[in-house]
Protein backbone atom coordinates (compact mmCIF):
# COMPACT_ATOMS: atom_id res chain seq x y z
CA UNK A 1 0.00 0.00 0.00
CA UNK A 2 1.11 3.58 -0.75
CA UNK A 3 2.35 5.18 2.18
CA UNK A 4 0.49 8.41 1.09
CA UNK A 5 -2.69 6.69 1.54
CA UNK A 6 -2.20 5.02 4.92
CA UNK A 7 -1.62 6.62 6.82
CA UNK A 8 -19.54 14.54 23.79
CA UNK A 9 -21.21 16.75 24.24
CA UNK A 10 -20.71 20.20 22.91
CA UNK A 11 -20.39 23.47 25.40
CA UNK A 12 -20.37 26.83 24.04
CA UNK A 13 -18.82 29.11 26.42
CA UNK A 14 -17.52 32.96 25.44
CA UNK A 15 -14.19 33.01 24.09
CA UNK A 16 -11.82 35.25 25.00
CA UNK A 17 -8.62 36.46 24.29
CA UNK A 18 -7.21 36.56 20.68
CA UNK A 19 -8.28 36.02 17.08
CA UNK A 20 -6.57 33.15 17.32
CA UNK A 21 -8.79 31.67 19.91
CA UNK A 22 -12.19 32.50 18.38
CA UNK A 23 -12.91 29.73 16.01
CA UNK A 24 -11.82 29.95 12.63
CA UNK A 25 -9.92 32.68 10.43
CA UNK A 26 -8.92 33.37 7.07
CA UNK A 27 -5.24 33.49 6.19
CA UNK A 28 -5.84 37.72 5.75
CA UNK A 29 -4.09 40.09 7.55
CA UNK A 30 -7.39 40.81 9.65
CA UNK A 31 -5.82 42.29 12.52
CA UNK A 32 -3.35 44.51 10.88
CA UNK A 33 -0.39 42.76 11.78
CA UNK A 34 1.99 40.39 8.91
CA UNK A 35 0.37 37.15 8.87
CA UNK A 36 3.10 33.93 7.58
CA UNK A 37 2.98 33.04 4.38
CA UNK A 38 -0.36 31.15 3.14
CA UNK A 39 0.59 27.49 1.77
CA UNK A 40 -2.48 26.84 -0.57
CA UNK A 41 -2.80 23.58 -3.06
CA UNK A 42 -0.56 24.56 -5.80
CA UNK A 43 2.06 24.16 -3.44
CA UNK A 44 1.41 21.79 -1.65
CA UNK A 45 1.34 19.29 -5.16
CA UNK A 46 4.65 20.76 -5.91
CA UNK A 47 6.40 19.70 -2.53
CA UNK A 48 4.12 17.66 -0.23
CA UNK A 49 6.73 17.66 2.38
CA UNK A 50 7.96 20.83 2.34
CA UNK A 51 4.24 22.35 2.49
CA UNK A 52 3.34 20.45 5.20
CA UNK A 53 6.95 21.75 7.13
CA UNK A 54 5.56 25.03 6.25
CA UNK A 55 2.11 24.83 7.84
CA UNK A 56 3.19 23.27 10.80
CA UNK A 57 5.59 26.42 11.25
CA UNK A 58 2.27 28.54 10.76
CA UNK A 59 0.40 26.70 12.96
CA UNK A 60 2.75 26.76 15.66
CA UNK A 61 2.94 30.87 15.02
CA UNK A 62 -0.66 30.95 15.58
CA UNK A 63 -0.55 28.73 18.37
CA UNK A 64 1.96 31.15 20.76
CA UNK A 65 -1.13 33.00 21.61
CA UNK A 66 -4.14 31.42 21.79
CA UNK A 67 -5.04 31.23 25.66
CA UNK A 68 -6.06 28.03 26.90
CA UNK A 69 -9.38 28.12 28.68
CA UNK A 70 -9.29 27.07 32.50
CA UNK A 71 -12.52 26.23 33.96
CA UNK A 72 -12.85 25.67 37.40
CA UNK A 73 -16.01 24.50 39.22
CA UNK A 74 -17.01 25.28 43.11
CA UNK A 75 -16.61 27.53 45.49
CA UNK A 76 -13.67 28.59 48.22
CA UNK A 77 -11.99 25.13 49.60
CA UNK A 78 -14.28 22.82 47.16
CA UNK A 79 -13.18 24.85 43.95
CA UNK A 80 -11.19 22.53 41.80
CA UNK A 81 -10.13 22.57 38.34
CA UNK A 82 -13.09 20.64 35.89
CA UNK A 83 -10.65 19.61 33.21
CA UNK A 84 -7.32 19.37 31.15
CA UNK A 85 -7.79 22.73 28.08
CA UNK A 86 -5.91 21.87 24.81
CA UNK A 87 -6.05 23.93 21.51
CA UNK A 88 -5.18 22.60 17.92
CA UNK A 89 -4.52 24.27 15.02
CA UNK A 90 -6.98 23.11 12.07
CA UNK A 91 -6.23 24.32 8.23
CA UNK A 92 -9.78 23.52 5.52
CA UNK A 93 -8.50 22.98 2.11
CA UNK A 94 -11.83 23.72 1.01
CA UNK A 95 -12.13 27.32 2.46
CA UNK A 96 -7.98 28.03 2.29
CA UNK A 97 -8.29 29.12 6.08
CA UNK A 98 -7.27 28.34 9.40
CA UNK A 99 -9.68 27.09 13.14
CA UNK A 100 -8.38 26.97 16.62
CA UNK A 101 -10.34 24.06 18.08
CA UNK A 102 -10.35 24.81 21.92
CA UNK A 103 -11.36 21.03 23.55
CA UNK A 104 -11.07 19.87 27.36
CA UNK A 105 -9.90 16.88 28.55
CA UNK A 106 -10.72 14.75 31.78
CA UNK A 107 -9.28 16.58 34.99
CA UNK A 108 -5.81 14.37 35.27
CA UNK A 109 -4.72 12.11 35.94
CA UNK A 110 -6.60 10.41 32.67
CA UNK A 111 -7.72 6.84 33.18
CA UNK A 112 -8.18 5.42 29.31
CA UNK A 113 -6.77 2.76 27.38
CA UNK A 114 -6.92 1.89 24.09
CA UNK A 115 -7.66 -1.81 24.59
CA UNK A 116 -11.08 -0.79 26.62
CA UNK A 117 -13.21 0.01 23.88
CA UNK A 118 -14.77 2.85 25.66
CA UNK A 119 -14.22 6.32 24.40
CA UNK A 120 -12.29 8.93 26.31
CA UNK A 121 -14.78 11.59 27.51
CA UNK A 122 -13.69 14.96 26.49
CA UNK A 123 -15.71 18.36 25.82
CA UNK A 124 -16.00 20.30 22.51
CA UNK A 125 -15.61 23.97 23.17
CA UNK A 126 -15.75 25.42 19.82
CA UNK A 127 -19.08 25.95 18.23
CA UNK A 128 -19.47 24.49 15.00
CA UNK A 129 -16.69 21.97 15.55
CA UNK A 130 -16.89 18.10 15.45
CA UNK A 131 -14.33 16.43 16.84
CA UNK A 132 -13.19 12.81 17.55
CA UNK A 133 -10.51 11.59 19.70
CA UNK A 134 -8.18 8.80 17.88
CA UNK A 135 -5.79 7.93 20.18
CA UNK A 136 -3.04 9.02 23.34
CA UNK A 137 -3.77 11.00 26.26
CA UNK A 138 -0.51 12.35 27.12
CA UNK A 139 1.65 15.89 25.84
CA UNK A 140 3.27 13.10 22.60
CA UNK A 141 0.47 11.28 21.83
CA UNK A 142 -2.81 13.18 22.00
CA UNK A 143 -4.75 12.67 18.73
CA UNK A 144 -8.05 14.07 17.31
CA UNK A 145 -9.54 14.24 13.87
CA UNK A 146 -11.11 17.31 13.79
CA UNK A 147 -14.11 18.52 10.64
CA UNK A 148 -16.66 21.06 10.21
CA UNK A 149 -19.90 21.20 7.94
CA UNK A 150 -18.72 17.67 6.69
CA UNK A 151 -15.41 18.75 6.20
CA UNK A 152 -12.34 16.57 7.51
CA UNK A 153 -9.88 19.49 8.73
CA UNK A 154 -6.03 18.80 8.97
CA UNK A 155 -4.27 18.83 12.21
CA UNK A 156 -1.09 21.18 11.85
CA UNK A 157 -0.18 21.42 15.47
CA UNK A 158 -1.60 21.29 19.13
CA UNK A 159 -1.21 23.51 22.19
CA UNK A 160 -0.85 21.23 25.31
CA UNK A 161 -0.70 22.00 29.09
CA UNK A 162 2.00 20.40 31.39
CA UNK A 163 1.03 20.30 35.26
CA UNK A 164 2.82 19.93 38.41
CA UNK A 165 2.21 16.48 39.43
CA UNK A 166 2.93 17.05 43.05
CA UNK A 167 1.08 19.98 43.01
CA UNK A 168 -1.96 17.85 41.35
CA UNK A 169 -1.14 15.33 44.20
CA UNK A 170 -2.42 18.22 46.48
CA UNK A 171 -5.38 19.03 44.81
CA UNK A 172 -3.57 22.90 44.56
CA UNK A 173 -5.49 23.60 41.56
CA UNK A 174 -5.22 27.37 41.36
CA UNK A 175 -1.28 26.84 41.92
CA UNK A 176 -1.62 23.86 38.93
CA UNK A 177 -3.13 26.63 36.33
CA UNK A 178 -0.84 29.45 37.24
CA UNK A 179 2.40 27.17 36.79
CA UNK A 180 1.15 25.15 34.04
CA UNK A 181 3.72 25.06 31.04
CA UNK A 182 1.95 25.28 27.75
CA UNK A 183 3.47 23.48 24.96
CA UNK A 184 2.92 24.24 21.32
CA UNK A 185 3.93 20.55 20.17
CA UNK A 186 2.36 18.56 17.34
CA UNK A 187 1.77 14.70 17.88
CA UNK A 188 2.02 11.68 14.85
CA UNK A 189 -1.07 12.58 12.18
CA UNK A 190 -1.58 11.36 8.69
CA UNK A 191 -1.67 14.13 7.57
CA UNK A 192 1.83 15.14 8.30
CA UNK A 193 3.32 11.82 6.88
CA UNK A 194 5.39 11.84 4.06
CA UNK A 195 8.06 9.24 2.62
CA UNK A 196 10.24 12.17 2.80
CA UNK A 197 10.07 12.66 6.46
CA UNK A 198 10.79 8.80 6.66
CA UNK A 199 14.17 9.04 4.53
CA UNK A 200 15.32 12.18 6.39
CA UNK A 201 14.46 10.67 9.81
CA UNK A 202 16.58 7.50 9.09
CA UNK A 203 19.57 10.32 7.77
CA UNK A 204 18.91 12.23 11.04
CA UNK A 205 18.76 9.59 13.45
CA UNK A 206 21.91 7.56 12.49
CA UNK A 207 23.69 11.15 11.62
CA UNK A 208 23.17 11.80 15.79
CA UNK A 209 24.02 8.28 16.70
CA UNK A 210 27.32 8.87 14.87
CA UNK A 211 27.57 12.23 16.78
CA UNK A 212 27.04 10.82 19.96
CA UNK A 213 29.51 7.94 18.75
CA UNK A 214 32.15 10.24 18.09
CA UNK A 215 32.05 12.58 21.23
CA UNK A 216 32.33 9.40 23.36
CA UNK A 217 35.52 8.91 21.66
CA UNK A 218 37.03 12.01 21.71
CA UNK A 219 36.37 12.07 25.27
CA UNK A 220 38.06 8.43 25.57
CA UNK A 221 35.40 7.08 27.49
CA UNK A 222 36.67 3.50 28.27
CA UNK A 223 34.45 0.22 28.04
CA UNK A 224 32.97 -1.79 31.15
CA UNK A 225 32.10 -4.62 28.82
CA UNK A 226 35.65 -5.08 27.23
CA UNK A 227 38.50 -3.57 29.16
CA UNK A 228 41.21 -1.72 27.37
CA UNK A 229 38.96 -0.41 24.69
CA UNK A 230 36.84 2.40 24.02
CA UNK A 231 33.29 2.31 24.30
CA UNK A 232 32.94 3.88 20.66
CA UNK A 233 34.07 0.85 19.65
CA UNK A 234 32.48 -1.61 21.08
CA UNK A 235 28.59 0.23 20.94
CA UNK A 236 28.00 0.91 16.83
CA UNK A 237 26.01 4.23 16.11
CA UNK A 238 23.65 1.82 14.26
CA UNK A 239 22.52 -0.17 17.77
CA UNK A 240 21.54 3.14 19.23
CA UNK A 241 19.47 4.35 16.24
CA UNK A 242 17.22 1.34 16.44
CA UNK A 243 16.53 2.12 19.79
CA UNK A 244 15.01 5.38 18.94
CA UNK A 245 12.59 3.95 16.82
CA UNK A 246 11.92 0.88 18.81
CA UNK A 247 10.86 2.85 21.84
CA UNK A 248 8.51 5.14 20.02
CA UNK A 249 7.24 2.13 18.28
CA UNK A 250 3.96 0.45 20.05
CA UNK A 251 3.68 -3.61 20.01
CA UNK A 252 0.15 -2.81 18.78
CA UNK A 253 1.15 -0.60 15.57
CA UNK A 254 3.87 -3.24 14.97
CA UNK A 255 1.95 -6.33 15.22
CA UNK A 256 -0.79 -4.64 13.13
CA UNK A 257 1.32 -2.47 10.20
CA UNK A 258 4.81 -4.28 10.89
CA UNK A 259 7.41 -2.05 9.10
CA UNK A 260 4.98 0.86 8.24
CA UNK A 261 4.70 1.51 11.83
CA UNK A 262 8.73 2.47 12.02
CA UNK A 263 7.79 4.42 9.21
CA UNK A 264 5.24 6.85 11.46
CA UNK A 265 7.92 7.15 14.05
CA UNK A 266 10.89 7.80 11.52
CA UNK A 267 8.82 10.58 9.83
CA UNK A 268 8.03 12.22 12.84
CA UNK A 269 12.06 12.58 13.37
CA UNK A 270 12.04 13.69 10.26
CA UNK A 271 9.76 16.29 10.50
CA UNK A 272 10.55 17.76 13.84
CA UNK A 273 14.15 16.71 14.19
CA UNK A 274 15.13 16.74 17.78
CA UNK A 275 11.90 18.11 18.69
CA UNK A 276 10.58 14.60 18.03
CA UNK A 277 9.40 12.89 21.56
CA UNK A 278 10.59 15.07 23.59
CA UNK A 279 7.37 14.86 25.51
CA UNK A 280 7.18 11.31 25.53
CA UNK A 281 6.39 9.66 29.05
CA UNK A 282 5.57 5.86 29.18
CA UNK A 283 3.74 4.32 31.81
CA UNK A 284 6.74 3.47 33.83
CA UNK A 285 7.13 7.44 33.84
CA UNK A 286 9.87 6.66 31.35
CA UNK A 287 11.09 10.06 29.66
CA UNK A 288 11.99 11.50 25.98
CA UNK A 289 13.08 9.51 22.69
CA UNK A 290 15.52 6.62 24.54
CA UNK A 291 13.15 6.50 27.47
CA UNK A 292 15.26 7.00 30.19
CA UNK A 293 14.33 6.09 34.21
CA UNK A 294 14.47 8.55 36.98
CA UNK A 295 13.12 6.75 39.78
CA UNK A 296 14.25 9.29 42.75
CA UNK A 297 17.85 9.25 41.16
CA UNK A 298 17.64 5.32 41.15
CA UNK A 299 16.76 4.42 37.34
CA UNK A 300 18.67 3.99 34.47
CA UNK A 301 19.86 7.53 33.59
CA UNK A 302 21.33 8.25 37.18
CA UNK A 303 23.19 4.88 37.17
CA UNK A 304 24.89 5.63 33.46
CA UNK A 305 25.63 9.32 34.80
CA UNK A 306 27.41 7.90 37.71
CA UNK A 307 28.98 4.95 36.00
CA UNK A 308 30.45 6.78 33.00
CA UNK A 309 31.95 9.96 34.52
CA UNK A 310 34.00 10.80 31.63
CA UNK A 311 30.91 10.52 29.25
CA UNK A 312 30.04 14.19 31.45
CA UNK A 313 26.27 14.05 30.64
CA UNK A 314 23.75 15.99 31.70
CA UNK A 315 22.92 15.60 35.12
CA UNK A 316 20.02 16.52 35.50
CA UNK A 317 17.55 13.98 34.73
CA UNK A 318 14.71 15.86 32.29
CA UNK A 319 16.60 17.92 30.21
CA UNK A 320 19.66 14.72 29.82
CA UNK A 321 16.82 12.50 28.70
CA UNK A 322 14.97 14.85 26.59
CA UNK A 323 17.62 15.98 24.73
CA UNK A 324 18.50 13.61 21.84
CA UNK A 325 22.42 13.56 21.38
CA UNK A 326 22.58 13.72 24.95
CA UNK A 327 20.55 10.72 25.74
CA UNK A 328 22.11 8.66 22.47
CA UNK A 329 25.50 8.87 24.30
CA UNK A 330 23.62 8.29 27.64
CA UNK A 331 21.80 5.05 25.51
CA UNK A 332 25.37 3.79 24.50
CA UNK A 333 27.01 3.70 28.26
CA UNK A 334 23.86 1.98 28.99
CA UNK A 335 24.01 -0.62 26.46
CA UNK A 336 28.07 -1.21 27.32
CA UNK A 337 26.77 -1.03 30.93
CA UNK A 338 24.25 -4.31 30.06
CA UNK A 339 26.66 -6.20 28.17
CA UNK A 340 28.86 -6.30 31.10
CA UNK A 341 26.89 -7.80 32.83
CA UNK A 342 26.43 -10.43 30.34
CA UNK A 343 27.91 -13.95 29.88
CA UNK A 344 31.19 -14.13 28.73
CA UNK A 345 30.11 -16.83 25.74
CA UNK A 346 27.56 -13.83 24.84
CA UNK A 347 29.88 -10.65 24.85
CA UNK A 348 32.60 -13.00 23.15
CA UNK A 349 30.02 -13.46 20.24
CA UNK A 350 28.85 -10.16 20.52
CA UNK A 351 32.18 -8.21 19.69
CA UNK A 352 32.66 -10.68 16.39
CA UNK A 353 28.99 -9.95 14.93
CA UNK A 354 27.22 -6.93 17.24
CA UNK A 355 24.50 -6.20 14.75
CA UNK A 356 23.10 -9.83 14.95
CA UNK A 357 24.02 -10.49 18.66
CA UNK A 358 22.52 -6.93 19.30
CA UNK A 359 19.42 -8.89 20.19
CA UNK A 360 20.82 -9.38 23.59
CA UNK A 361 21.92 -5.52 24.70
CA UNK A 362 18.51 -4.78 23.42
CA UNK A 363 16.73 -7.19 25.13
CA UNK A 364 18.49 -5.78 28.73
CA UNK A 365 17.95 -2.24 27.53
CA UNK A 366 14.29 -3.18 27.45
CA UNK A 367 13.75 -5.69 30.63
CA UNK A 368 17.16 -5.68 31.98
CA UNK A 369 19.05 -8.40 32.86
CA UNK A 370 16.70 -11.02 33.69
CA UNK A 371 15.30 -11.03 30.52
CA UNK A 372 18.94 -11.68 28.90
CA UNK A 373 19.31 -14.82 31.15
CA UNK A 374 15.43 -15.97 30.17
CA UNK A 375 16.42 -15.31 26.22
CA UNK A 376 19.80 -17.18 26.62
CA UNK A 377 18.20 -20.07 28.38
CA UNK A 378 15.49 -20.53 25.60
CA UNK A 379 18.10 -20.14 23.01
CA UNK A 380 19.65 -23.02 25.02
CA UNK A 381 16.59 -25.11 24.59
CA UNK A 382 16.03 -24.72 20.98
CA UNK A 383 19.63 -25.94 20.29
CA UNK A 384 20.65 -22.65 18.88
CA UNK A 385 24.50 -21.55 19.40
CA UNK A 386 25.04 -18.09 19.40
CA UNK A 387 27.49 -17.89 16.30
CA UNK A 388 24.48 -19.83 14.60
CA UNK A 389 22.32 -16.57 14.96
CA UNK A 390 21.57 -14.60 11.91
CA UNK A 391 19.66 -11.47 10.24
CA UNK A 392 15.96 -11.91 9.47
CA UNK A 393 15.60 -13.31 5.81
CA UNK A 394 12.66 -13.89 3.46
CA UNK A 395 10.06 -16.70 5.07
CA UNK A 396 9.02 -19.49 2.35
CA UNK A 397 5.91 -19.12 1.00
CA UNK A 398 3.50 -21.91 2.31
CA UNK A 399 5.21 -22.63 5.50
CA UNK A 400 5.53 -19.17 7.37
CA UNK A 401 6.51 -19.37 10.88
CA UNK A 402 4.78 -17.17 13.52
CA UNK A 403 6.88 -14.50 14.85
CA UNK A 404 8.51 -13.17 17.15
CA UNK A 405 11.07 -15.48 15.46
CA UNK A 406 14.75 -15.96 15.02
CA UNK A 407 16.60 -16.78 12.29
CA UNK A 408 19.37 -19.32 12.42
CA UNK A 409 21.98 -20.34 9.43
CA UNK A 410 21.54 -23.78 8.45
CA UNK A 411 23.99 -24.81 5.79
CA UNK A 412 23.71 -22.23 3.52
CA UNK A 413 20.53 -21.12 4.28
CA UNK A 414 18.58 -19.25 7.24
CA UNK A 415 15.32 -20.47 8.90
CA UNK A 416 13.18 -18.72 11.45
CA UNK A 417 12.61 -20.50 13.97
CA UNK A 418 9.25 -19.21 16.51
CA UNK A 419 10.82 -17.85 19.68
CA UNK A 420 8.96 -19.37 22.73
CA UNK A 421 7.45 -17.03 25.29
CA UNK A 422 9.34 -15.82 28.22
CA UNK A 423 8.16 -12.02 28.09
CA UNK A 424 6.05 -11.16 25.66
CA UNK A 425 6.63 -7.24 25.74
CA UNK A 426 10.44 -8.36 25.20
CA UNK A 427 10.14 -10.83 22.71
CA UNK A 428 8.12 -8.33 20.58
CA UNK A 429 11.08 -6.05 21.16
CA UNK A 430 13.77 -8.01 20.04
CA UNK A 431 11.43 -8.91 16.91
CA UNK A 432 11.23 -5.21 16.41
CA UNK A 433 14.91 -4.70 16.47
CA UNK A 434 15.52 -7.53 13.85
CA UNK A 435 13.37 -6.07 11.77
CA UNK A 436 14.39 -1.98 11.94
CA UNK A 437 18.12 -2.54 12.03
CA UNK A 438 18.93 -3.19 8.44
CA UNK A 439 17.14 0.25 7.52
CA UNK A 440 20.02 1.88 8.76
CA UNK A 441 22.88 0.25 6.56
CA UNK A 442 23.20 0.98 2.94
CA UNK A 443 21.20 -0.88 0.60
CA UNK A 444 22.74 -4.57 -0.69
CA UNK A 445 24.93 -4.18 2.24
CA UNK A 446 25.63 -7.24 3.93
CA UNK A 447 27.68 -7.20 6.92
CA UNK A 448 28.82 -3.54 6.98
CA UNK A 449 32.42 -3.62 8.15
CA UNK A 450 31.77 -0.42 10.31
CA UNK A 451 28.56 -1.88 11.89
CA UNK A 452 30.09 -5.12 12.90
CA UNK A 453 33.29 -5.20 12.25
CA UNK A 454 35.16 -7.91 10.43
CA UNK A 455 32.95 -11.01 12.10
CA UNK A 456 35.15 -14.00 11.41
CA UNK A 457 37.32 -16.07 13.51
CA UNK A 458 39.97 -14.11 14.06
CA UNK A 459 38.06 -11.20 15.43
CA UNK A 460 35.90 -13.83 17.51
CA UNK A 461 39.12 -15.75 19.05
CA UNK A 462 40.49 -11.61 19.74
CA UNK A 463 37.07 -10.78 21.59
CA UNK A 464 37.59 -14.41 23.70
CA UNK A 465 41.24 -13.55 24.36
CA UNK A 466 40.44 -10.25 25.94
CA UNK A 467 37.04 -11.08 27.98
CA UNK A 468 39.24 -14.30 28.81
CA UNK A 469 41.35 -12.19 30.65
CA UNK A 470 39.33 -9.61 32.63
Amino acid sequence: MNALARHSAALTLLILGSLFSSGCTSSKDDTGEIEPPVINSGQISRGRDAAIHNLVAEAQTRLQNVELQYVFTGTGKNQVLRGRPVAFALWSEAKQEWCIAHIELPRPPIKWKRTSGKPLAFLTLTPGIQARHVDGTGAERLMFAFSRDGEPLKVYGRKFPVFDNDLIKHKQWSAVVQTAKPIVYLPFTEDTFDPVFVSRGKTFLLTTARQAIEDLRLAKVPSTAFRGELLADVIPPQLITTLAVIEQTDDKDYIQKQALAFDDVLSQYGLKQEEAFRYSVSRANALGPMQFTNRKGHGTYATVVRRYPAAKLDPNFESGATHLLNAMKAAACLLDSNLAQMRKDIRVAYRANPEVLGIFPVAAYNGGGRNVAKLYRVLTRMNIRLDELDRPGEQLAGAPVTCPCIWKTVGSDTRPLALPKYNNENRWYVQKYQTIVSAFQAPGATKSPELLGLADDSVQAEAAKRVAQE
